[in-house]
């Protein structure tokens, strides 16, 4: 089923530039590395014998591992200049790999030192584990905060995370800041290159600092603030198609909240079985000065739940969060791809993004298109087309290949923006014909909100 309506003529507009500090942020994290590195390097004469390359090793992976706790912590601040600027899905993305490089460094760390310690006073890894741990200084609680990052890091896997619920995997998740907490002080009173080094140490305590003022002020003062200012509420709720719910919330002077089409937020809603758990949801239309909308799909509890809201309800909201923005547009034309829910950012851009817009709609069948309607009233309005790909009459799912797509514009393909939203699978094959269809890479815009 596809419906076009003919374009009439949209305003010109320059791209803005598009900004991006990924690359910047991206080499300071590793110039970090470096710099820990060579605080080791400086800091250590020649090292003899089996025990004291052991013990070597073992102080530079932990030193990169505190140093990656303060990483690993920094990127859960939910900073806005990171969130919205880089894109709040490659932040996830390095968050995940920072947990990884952190385990295995804690791990590496533990066993070179245990083991270098061992063979240098002849002793057994076990004789010299109990006594580290119970003689030594701040060991018993940085014994403790291991124990807690090692099961961060086991429920954090995907097959733990498959098998356990979003609220179990959350809570668990904010116990990382308790074992950071109590595996500072080890680092301070038992490394060798921070407790003899003035200036180490003074930096040491700068980064650790720095890092807790960016978790308490944008994980805990800005949300209360935001929230004490804005009183959100739900207005109402209602169906937009098979198994999808629009939420609308109330609430004041929300244009204070620099809010754009394409971002979202993390939603709690303080009703039973709701209220503990914060889930990010993008914004289904433009926000307003006194009201805001998401739409969801129900594809589990907490999803599920959210149908049977009443007006009312109150809301706790942090945000706005992501860079699927307009200021990714690089072009005066521009083609949304959309896969299931994923049309709820793009239906807000569809309405808002300047200059000539396509939008294709993926979907099972007629009855599960969300916010149809909606699209063929705001393509009437500006001149714009839609295009649904439905299923078969078979069930069998179309493919998404170059030439559909090409299909899809009435010019040359590889001149236009395009913007992606869908599931992982979805939008790698769309990602991957683009490709084909010769769109460069820095005019694919997508978002995952797999967090």
């Amino acid at each position: 089923m596809t419906t076009v309506y003919e374009r009439r003529a949209a305003p010109a507009v320059a791209p803005p530039a598009r900004r991006s500090l990924a690359g910047v942020v991206s080499a300071l994290l590793w110039a970090g590395a470096a710099a820990v590195i060579a605080l080791w390097w400086t800091d250590t004469g020649s090292v003899v014998g089996t025990a004291g390359w052991l013990t070597g090793a073992g102080r530079i992976a932990g030193l990169l591992c505190g140093y990656a706790c303060a990483v690993l912590v920094g990127l859960m601040a939910r900073v806005p200049l990171l969130e919205q600027r880089v894109g709040s899905d490659r932040v996830a993305r390095w968050h995940a790999m920072a947990g990884r490089y952190t385990v295995c460094l804690l791990l590496a760390h533990v066993g070179l030192i245990l083991a270098g310690y061992a063979a240098q006073d002849g002793a057994s890894l076990w004789h010299e584990t109990v006594t580290v741990v119970l003689d030594y200084p701040e060991m018993l609680k940085a014994t403790a905060g291991t124990v807690i990052l090692l099961a961060v890091g086991v429920t954090s896997a995907r097959a733990v995370r498959r098998r356990t619920g979003h609220e179990f995997w959350y809570y668990v998740h904010l116990l990382t800041y308790a074992a950071v907490f109590l595996a500072f002080g080890h680092q301070l009173a038992l490394g060798n290159d921070l407790s003899g080094n003035a200036g180490a140490t003074a930096v040491w305590y700068a980064l650790y600092l720095g890092v807790a003022a960016l978790v308490l002020w944008f994980r805990i003062l800005a949300p209360v603030r935001l929230n004490l200012r804005h009183r959100l509420r739900v207005e109402s709720v209602h169906q937009e198609a098979r198994g999808v719910w629009s939420v609308v919330v109330h609430g004041r002077d929300l244009d204070r909240l620099g809010a754009r089409a394409g971002q979202f937020f993390r939603w709690r809603f303080l009703a039973d079985g709701l209220r503990w758990t914060s889930t990010p949801y993008s914004l289904s239309a433009p926000p307003r000065r006194d009201r805001m909308r998401i739409t969801v799909k129900a594809l589990g509890d907490h999803s599920t739940a959210v149908a049977l809201l009443r007006p009312g309800t109150r809301v706790w909201a942090e945000g706005p969060y992501g860079s699927l923005t307009g200021d990714r547009q690089t072009s005066p034309k521009s083609l949304l791809i959309a896969g299931g829910v994923g049309v709820t950012p793009l239906r807000a851009l569809f309405e808002t993004l300047p200059g000539e817009v396509t939008l294709l709609y993926r979907a099972r069948s007629v009855e599960d298109l969300a916010l149809g309607g909606e699209l063929e009233a705001v393509a009437r309005w500006r001149g714009a087309r839609v295009h649904y790909l439905l299923n078969g009459p078979d069930g069998r799912r179309p493919r998404v290949t170059a030439e559909l797509l090409r299909a899809a514009v009435p010019d040359d393909l590889a001149g236009w923006d395009v913007y992606l939203c869908g599931p992982h699978g979805f939008a790698q094959e769309v990602y991957e014909a683009l490709r084909t269809a010769g769109v460069p890479d820095r005019r694919i815009h997508h978002e995952s909100f797999e967090l």
